[in-house]
């Protein structure tokens, strides 16, 4: 999950591209600085303190061109304030705006086995009925939940595993 700096950052690139009709320039322009700074060396390079800003504007403009001039200034602000590290939290958040903008929903299903892909495309339409939009899932599997599956969309928790089914029934029989 994204940090609150992240969070804020990336609605305020939301605001901008939105209010600019850029939602999808501004996607791949993040996306790109998110694979650029995943370089150790150069992201190193970026944070240190040692190394004048100047110079670190001018490897980014070098290494980043054509990215919208936007975008460069929220980098070159990042760098300034040592904030680079945020920057693959904020790419997810900005995605998730995007995606909740035009009306998807993320969700992430955990299940005790893998789910074959007629499944996952009956979850996906049982998902999207429930909270009314388009569905992109993400699945995980965990056999600590026995069986069933727990499914998180937004802010909607979905339990119907296994053991937090045996968990109500022990709590049942104790009282």
């Amino acid at each position: 999950m994204a940090g609150v700096a992240a969070k804020r950052h990336a609605q305020a690139a939301f605001q901008i591209a939105l209010e600019r009709k850029e939602l999808e320039a501004w996607r791949g322009d993040l996306e790109r600085l998110s694979e650029a700074v995943k370089d150790p060396l150069l992201f190193a390079f970026l944070e240190s303190p040692r190394i004048h800003f100047e110079e670190k504007a001018r490897i980014l403009h070098q290494g980043l061109e054509g990215l919208n001039p936007f975008v460069m200034n929220l980098v070159l602000l990042l760098v300034a304030r040592g904030r680079l590290g945020l920057v693959a939290d904020m790419v997810l958040e900005y995605g998730r705006l995007v995606d909740e903008h035009r009306g998807i929903a993320h969700a992430e299903v955990t299940t005790a086995v893998p789910l074959e892909p007629d499944e996952k495309d009956k979850l996906v339409h049982r998902l999207g009925d429930l909270v009314g939009r388009e569905i992109v899932l993400t699945t995980r599997v965990a056999p600590a939940i026995i069986g069933g599956l727990v499914a998180r969309v937004g802010d909607k928790l979905i339990d119907g595993s296994t053991k937090s089914r045996l968990l109500a029934l022990r709590e049942s029989l104790v009282k």
